[in-house]
């Protein structure tokens, strides 16, 4: 129960605190946290009301009061936590892809700031100053209209039609039941289930045009798994070109494992001083960089595209130290991978 409230302003504001958040309360209950009688609460409700703030109330057993959204929108009480919360995340919005977000989020972050005691301030002061972002304009920024009409259909349960642009350029007309906008990455994507090729699909929502929903609402579908950030995810993974390598490195199999950050299941170990490494990765450069970054010698069995693509950088150091014959001779296979006779790994 909270301490009796010394003015009416303060109780006035702390039952608005209450109302906030997104719950029906009954009067009892109001009643109760702030320590006043049931009928204080029904006059303090009156207050709030004049003020412009529109509180609904609902009769019966489960009745009580609730904070419904108004004409205008009236000031907001945050505690602490939540105050941080906001500014926190104001602060990382400019990154956000979505087109024409950034200034309004600043505009915003200036004005929570000014109103912010000077502990709350210091905190997202030192967030700030903590982190950095590499975050730039993205290429794929979505229009923040064309992103609320999808949110709104998936809200609503309604069928959209829209133009999409896949990949390789090609453009088509498309009608589907939004499921969920999924933020991978500095893309959204929306899963839904497309209605003319009979199968759940995903779109990337900078490629969606001229959006029109239809006003059909429809039942909900089923999704094969329950997380929908998950499917989504898997999917991409699927369609993407990935590469398994399988590698021996002449370091002990906790070592890698350590300065690799592999699971336990990717090195298995051949002696107290190598192991083999199963790894999996959808860029040669990726994979070539975590054999590279072990610092010892190694020597890879598969893929073919791996040996080739060490071959080709090792030819390119070997050039920058002025080694002219880099990348043709025997120095560019040992390079790749490839060990000289009788010798371990390069």
């Amino acid at each position: 129960m909270m301490d009796a409230m010394s003015t009416p302003s303060a109780r006035l504001l702390s039952l608005l605190s209450l109302l906030q958040t997104p719950r029906e309360w009954p009067g009892s209950e109001l009643a109760d946290r702030l320590a006043v009688s049931p009928r204080t609460v029904r006059r303090d409700i009156d207050r709030l009301r004049e003020l412009g703030y529109p509180v609904e109330a609902s009769m019966g057993a489960a009745g009580g009061y609730r904070l419904a959204a108004g004409k205008a929108m009236p000031p907001l009480l945050l505690d602490d936590e939540e105050a941080v919360a906001l500014a926190v995340a104001l602060s990382t919005a400019v990154g956000n892809p979505v087109s024409g977000i950034e200034q309004a989020s600043l505009r915003a972050l200036a004005k929570l700031e000014q109103v912010l005691p000077s502990r709350l301030r210091h905190r997202v002061g030192a967030f700030r100053t903590a982190t950095e972002s590499l975050a730039t304009e993205s290429p794929s920024a979505v229009d923040p209209h064309d992103l609320a009409v999808t949110a709104a259909a998936v809200a609503g349960g309604e069928r959209l039609r829209f133009a999409y642009r896949a990949g390789d350029g090609s453009r088509s007309s498309r009608l589907v039941e939004p499921h969920r906008l999924v933020l991978a990455g500095r893309r959204w994507y929306l899963l839904a289930y497309d209605n003319e090729r009979d199968d759940w699909r995903i779109f990337r929502a900078d490629r969606m045009t001229r959006l029109q929903p239809t006003g059909i609402r429809v039942p909900p579908r089923e999704l094969p798994e329950k997380d929908a950030a998950a499917f989504v995810t898997r999917t991409m993974y699927s369609l993407a070109p990935t590469y398994e390598v399988r590698a021996t490195v002449r370091l002990p199999a906790a070592r890698v494992a350590e300065r690799l950050g592999a699971a336990p299941e990717e090195v298995r170990p051949i002696d107290e001083n190598s192991c083999e490494l199963h790894g999996r990765a959808d860029t040669l450069e990726w994979l070539a960089s975590r054999l590279l970054m072990l610092g010892c010698e190694f020597e890879v069995h598969d893929p073919p595209e791996l040996r080739d693509h060490l071959r080709t950088i090792g030819g390119r150091a070997l050039r920058a130290a002025g080694d002219g014959a880099g990348g043709n001779g025997a120095a560019g296979h040992r390079a790749a991978g490839a060990p000289p006779a009788g010798g371990p790994a390069a």
